[in-house]
């Protein structure tokens, strides 16, 4: 392996170690504030932390083209996308991207990270699934796939008793079903518009979002939460937004600062930044496999900072899951069949 490619490889790791202990990180923040908060207050830092990588990039483009005196959009025929068009491709994006990670952040509330963390890649195996019924082909590796990713959810939700189901593991089923469609919206609108504007426009729209909600819905969501799960307590001491707003930032909040910068900042600027420089020489199958990495490292993040302690039941649904994602994308982790974009199909992180 050629130094390039081992370097793309370590940055690689280092993402899939980034986004799984942003998990850590969003459940850690609502042991201070309320889910709507926690995503009112990180989204808007995640898309304000791509700004310099769009100016970065666009400043890139334009010196190459003046180098190369490419013709523009006008000079070619080619369609010219107004910013109302942008405006609504990053809304569509946007409002999929909110209702997944509401819905994750909902979980969160109930379950492990660690399960939050290989419950959410079960994304991984429904996106070829659904993209069936928008004309897209799948082949066997995706139909084996699931039947290890269910066998997985099975031992995750057991965890050794067939008493009861974690109703957060349950949430986390539905937000990986508002992943799946949130990359098929991906893949088409990436084609029209830049991956990066793309991306800040919908951490835009999910943080405007939140901050709605955050005002109108957060404050029944705790006895909602104490309704599902009678010993529910940690939560019992949110802040919510205009509690925050309207009082101050107070002593035992604090705590809640690290978690936001990090989902905002490291989780989405920094991981997204080596993601996009990595790839570029990462071989198409290190890249799948990499990032596939993505829940070991929330489940070590909770183990580590969450004193989570899965069990023998749970590791093995682990391993199954894993094991689903691996091999739905076989068609990219094969030599003969790698992409060459070199992104891996079903990128949540996009």
């Amino acid at each position: 392996m050629d130094k390039r490619a081992l370097r793309a490889d370590i940055l690689l790791l280092i993402t899939a170690g980034l986004w799984g202990f942003g998990f850590v990180a969003q459940s850690s923040g609502m042991d201070y504030v309320g889910p709507f908060t926690y995503n009112a207050l990180r989204f808007p830092l995640g898309s304000i932390s791509l700004l310099p990588l769009i100016f970065f990039f666009r400043g890139k483009r334009k010196k190459d083209r003046d180098n190369a005196r490419v013709p523009t959009s006008v000079e070619t025929g080619m369609p010219f996308k107004s910013p109302l068009n942008k405006v609504l491709m990053t809304l569509l994006a946007g409002t999929v991207l909110f209702v997944a990670v509401v819905l994750q952040q909902a979980g969160l509330m109930f379950t492990t990270v660690g399960n939050a963390g290989f419950i959410t890649g079960f994304y991984v195996v429904l996106t070829p699934v659904f993209g069936i019924f928008i004309g897209k082909k799948t082949g066997l590796p995706t139909w084996v796939g699931m039947v290890f990713a269910l066998a997985g959810l099975y031992f995750i939700f057991m965890a050794g008793s067939t008493a009861s189901i974690n109703p957060g593991d349950l949430v986390i089923v539905v937000s990986a079903v508002f992943w799946a469609a949130h990359i098929l919206v991906i893949d088409h609108l990436v084609q029209k518009l830049s991956p990066l504007i793309l991306s800040a426009g919908q951490f835009a729209w999910c943080g405007f979002y939140s901050i709605i909600a955050a005002f109108t819905a957060e404050p029944f969501v705790r006895s909602w939460a104490a309704q599902i799960v009678p010993d529910f307590a940690i939560q019992q001491q949110w802040k919510t937004l205009p509690e925050l707003l309207a009082n101050g930032i107070p002593p035992e909040v604090m705590g809640a600062i690290v978690p936001i910068l990090y989902g905002g900042f490291v989780s989405v600027g920094i991981a997204y930044t080596l993601q996009v420089v990595a790839q570029k020489d990462a071989p198409p199958a290190h890249a799948t496999i990499l990032l596939c990495l993505e829940g070991a490292f929330a489940t070590i993040g909770g183990i580590l900072l969450r004193n989570e302690k899965p069990g023998s039941f749970t590791l093995l649904g682990f391993g199954f899951m894993l094991c689903a994602m691996l091999i739905t994308q076989w068609d990219v982790i094969r030599p003969s069949a790698g992409r060459k974009d070199g992104r891996p199909s079903g990128s949540s992180k996009s």
